[in-house]
């Protein structure tokens, strides 16, 4: 099962008595694979003797691949077991953190910790009440469709749909350095929108730190834990087939029920700063590694053409920002307590009943969008 999983696999990654060995098959995007594998090995770091024996292959693509249709009925084969950064209701891909909690030398996006700690001083630089009332995104809009709709939304001679658009000028920035890419700086809007790219973004965590009202367009994918986010708790809704109608309808909503809107920012902003520090990352993966390895049939081996990874192997060669983040993102010592405990389960009642909730908090906005 393991070994079907090559075919699209960037990487095979297998840890035997808490040595990282690493087979390459196909380089990924930028750093993504280099971080992603740096990132196991400060796991191991962290927990050295405790992370157990394992076997796993690693696409770093962003859209999954594991169609769930094709692995159904009584003389189906089971489905490769394949990591990657993100999900859907059609596939079975292992989600796992992305690469950029360590860092993404390319657009000089900072390790998660401190980028973490900066997004929160940038949220109170200016107050909600203070901030410009209008939905803010800026990204890329080649990667996808729906983000050549979003453009339309733009403000106009003939409409003001209350949203200010921004498409990234990479080449300009990177020449630059990315300093008109300062996330930290970017909370000065009272609304801001995340809308997914070729698949799921790591924007979203970026945006949700933010204390402004998340304008979530309705997404197809998830990553390890956004599904423990509720709409009008976290964020508001925008629905995909009527982006504009729905964008303004938020920020009417939003600068009418100052209070609300607000709140529920804040709400966004704490689970990020809460439920998303590296501790419970950390604690993330072990568990979802420890989990996967009770699933082994077999004893992890040495592979023949691996090689023996450490964080010194890694940190050495590598050069600049790539250099830097892996340093600053280094666990420097390993953890005395044991990691978090997992919670149990879901039951099917309990999930249907939170699925319900989540249906119906998107139906009352919908309700609301219509009267208006």
């Amino acid at each position: 099962m393991v070994e079907r999983a090559r075919r699209t696999a960037n990487f095979r990654l297998v840890v035997v008595n808490g040595h990282a060995y690493v087979e390459r098959y196909q380089r990924a995007f930028q750093s993504r694979d280099v971080l992603t594998i740096w990132g196991i090995l400060q796991l191991l770091r962290r927990y050295p003797g405790r992370v157990p024996d394992i076997d796993l292959m690693f696409d770093c693509v962003d859209w999954p691949v594991v169609k769930a249709k094709f692995y159904r009925g009584h003389n189906a084969s089971a489905p490769p077991p394949l990591f990657r950064y993100c999900g859907d209701e059609s596939t079975l891909d292992i989600v796992f953190p992305d690469w950029s909690f360590w860092g993404w030398p390319e657009i000089n996006i900072k390790p998660w910790e401190a980028l973490r700690a900066e997004l929160w001083k940038g949220s109170k630089k200016v107050s909600w009440m203070n901030r410009e009332p209008h939905a803010y995104w800026k990204g890329n809009p080649a990667v996808a469709v729906t983000r050549q709709q979003l453009l339309q939304c733009n403000v106009s001679d003939s409409h003001d749909w209350n949203a200010r658009i921004y498409a990234q000028d990479w080449f300009k920035e990177s020449q630059e350095g990315f300093k008109e890419s300062n996330l930290a700086r970017q909370c000065i809007h009272r609304f801001k929108i995340y809308i997914e790219g070729s698949a799921w973004s790591v924007s979203e965590k970026y945006i949700l730190a933010c204390d402004s009202l998340t304008l979530v367009v309705k997404p197809k994918y998830y990553d390890f834990f956004t599904r423990g986010l509720m709409p009008v708790q976290h964020y508001w809704p925008i629905r995909e087939d009527d982006k504009c109608r729905s964008i303004k309808f938020a920020v009417d909503w939003g600068n009418s029920h100052k209070k609300k809107a607000q709140n529920i920012g804040k709400e966004a902003s704490n689970f990020i700063q809460e439920n998303l520090k590296m501790d419970y990352v950390y604690d993330y993966m072990f568990h979802l590694l420890s989990e996967y390895a009770k699933l082994l049939r077999y004893k992890p081996t040495i592979l023949p053409n691996a090689i023996e990874l450490c964080a010194e192997s890694m940190a050495c060669p590598a050069k600049g920002l790539e250099r830097k983040f892996m340093m600053d993102s280094m666990v420097k010592s390993p953890k005395d307590s044991n990691p978090c405990k997992m919670p149990p389960p879901f039951s099917p009642v309990e999930l249907k009943k939170l699925q319900r909730r989540k249906d119906n908090s998107i139906k009352q906005v919908e309700m609301w969008e219509q009267r208006a």
